[in-house]
Protein backbone atom coordinates (compact mmCIF):
# COMPACT_ATOMS: atom_id res chain seq x y z
CA UNK A 1 0.00 0.00 0.00
CA UNK A 2 1.35 3.61 -0.92
CA UNK A 3 0.37 6.71 0.88
CA UNK A 4 0.65 10.26 -0.59
CA UNK A 5 0.71 12.95 1.96
CA UNK A 6 0.66 16.47 0.10
CA UNK A 7 1.67 19.73 2.03
CA UNK A 8 2.66 23.38 1.28
CA UNK A 9 -1.29 24.98 0.04
CA UNK A 10 -2.51 28.28 1.29
CA UNK A 11 -3.36 31.57 0.56
CA UNK A 12 -1.19 34.01 -1.52
CA UNK A 13 -1.26 37.07 -3.16
CA UNK A 14 -1.06 37.32 -6.98
CA UNK A 15 2.20 37.19 -7.98
CA UNK A 16 2.92 35.59 -5.10
CA UNK A 17 4.95 32.08 -4.66
CA UNK A 18 4.15 28.52 -2.87
CA UNK A 19 5.64 25.54 -3.28
CA UNK A 20 4.26 21.81 -2.51
CA UNK A 21 5.49 18.73 -1.61
CA UNK A 22 4.20 15.28 -1.78
CA UNK A 23 5.70 12.42 0.24
CA UNK A 24 5.22 8.94 -0.81
CA UNK A 25 5.26 6.09 1.76
CA UNK A 26 5.29 2.27 1.77
CA UNK A 27 7.47 -0.72 1.35
CA UNK A 28 10.25 -1.19 -1.87
CA UNK A 29 8.90 1.64 -3.07
CA UNK A 30 9.87 2.34 -7.17
CA UNK A 31 8.03 4.56 -8.53
CA UNK A 32 7.98 6.19 -11.79
CA UNK A 33 6.65 8.95 -12.73
CA UNK A 34 5.13 11.65 -10.29
CA UNK A 35 2.58 14.64 -11.08
CA UNK A 36 0.33 16.93 -9.96
CA UNK A 37 -3.62 17.61 -11.13
CA UNK A 38 -5.38 19.90 -9.90
CA UNK A 39 -9.66 20.29 -9.37
CA UNK A 40 -11.83 22.91 -8.79
CA UNK A 41 -15.19 22.06 -7.24
CA UNK A 42 -17.64 21.23 -9.76
CA UNK A 43 -14.84 20.82 -12.04
CA UNK A 44 -13.13 17.91 -13.90
CA UNK A 45 -9.53 17.40 -12.59
CA UNK A 46 -6.47 18.89 -14.75
CA UNK A 47 -3.07 17.92 -15.50
CA UNK A 48 -0.39 20.44 -14.33
CA UNK A 49 2.64 18.64 -14.77
CA UNK A 50 4.88 15.20 -14.50
CA UNK A 51 8.12 14.45 -14.38
CA UNK A 52 9.48 11.02 -15.12
CA UNK A 53 11.99 9.03 -12.31
CA UNK A 54 15.20 9.95 -14.72
CA UNK A 55 13.67 13.75 -14.51
CA UNK A 56 12.06 14.66 -17.26
CA UNK A 57 9.08 16.78 -17.14
CA UNK A 58 6.01 17.48 -19.11
CA UNK A 59 3.98 20.89 -18.07
CA UNK A 60 0.06 22.22 -19.31
CA UNK A 61 0.58 25.43 -21.56
CA UNK A 62 -1.39 27.09 -18.45
CA UNK A 63 1.62 26.87 -16.43
CA UNK A 64 4.95 26.57 -18.45
CA UNK A 65 7.35 29.30 -17.17
CA UNK A 66 5.72 29.74 -14.19
CA UNK A 67 5.63 26.27 -12.17
CA UNK A 68 8.53 23.97 -12.36
CA UNK A 69 7.87 20.47 -11.01
CA UNK A 70 10.91 18.56 -9.05
CA UNK A 71 11.37 15.33 -7.14
CA UNK A 72 13.64 13.78 -4.47
CA UNK A 73 14.04 10.14 -5.56
CA UNK A 74 15.79 8.96 -2.06
CA UNK A 75 12.90 10.91 0.01
CA UNK A 76 9.88 9.83 -2.58
CA UNK A 77 9.31 13.19 -2.89
CA UNK A 78 7.67 15.42 -5.50
CA UNK A 79 7.75 19.33 -5.43
CA UNK A 80 5.75 21.87 -7.21
CA UNK A 81 7.29 25.27 -7.08
CA UNK A 82 4.53 27.41 -8.01
CA UNK A 83 5.41 30.95 -9.50
CA UNK A 84 3.80 33.76 -10.24
CA UNK A 85 0.47 32.63 -9.42
CA UNK A 86 -2.68 34.17 -10.61
CA UNK A 87 -6.24 33.80 -9.50
CA UNK A 88 -7.26 31.05 -12.44
CA UNK A 89 -4.41 28.90 -10.69
CA UNK A 90 -7.13 28.57 -7.06
CA UNK A 91 -7.91 24.84 -6.88
CA UNK A 92 -7.04 21.89 -4.85
CA UNK A 93 -3.62 20.08 -5.92
CA UNK A 94 -3.30 16.64 -5.86
CA UNK A 95 -0.33 14.45 -6.40
CA UNK A 96 0.35 11.20 -8.09
CA UNK A 97 2.22 8.61 -8.10
CA UNK A 98 2.82 5.20 -10.76
CA UNK A 99 3.71 2.52 -8.85
CA UNK A 100 2.41 0.07 -11.21
CA UNK A 101 -0.99 1.60 -10.49
CA UNK A 102 -1.93 5.03 -9.92
CA UNK A 103 -2.12 5.95 -6.43
CA UNK A 104 -3.10 9.95 -5.50
CA UNK A 105 -2.77 11.96 -2.29
CA UNK A 106 -5.64 13.74 -0.71
CA UNK A 107 -5.44 17.20 -2.05
CA UNK A 108 -3.88 20.33 -0.82
CA UNK A 109 -5.79 23.95 -1.29
CA UNK A 110 -4.48 26.92 -2.97
CA UNK A 111 -6.05 30.40 -2.91
CA UNK A 112 -4.69 32.91 -5.15
CA UNK A 113 -6.37 36.66 -4.04
CA UNK A 114 -6.25 38.90 -6.54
Amino acid sequence: QVQLVESGGGLVQAGGSLRLSCAASGSNLRINTMGWYRRAPGKQREFVAIISRGGSTTYADSVKGRFTISRDNAKNTVYLHMNSLKPEDTDVYYCNADVNRYYWGQGTGVTVSS
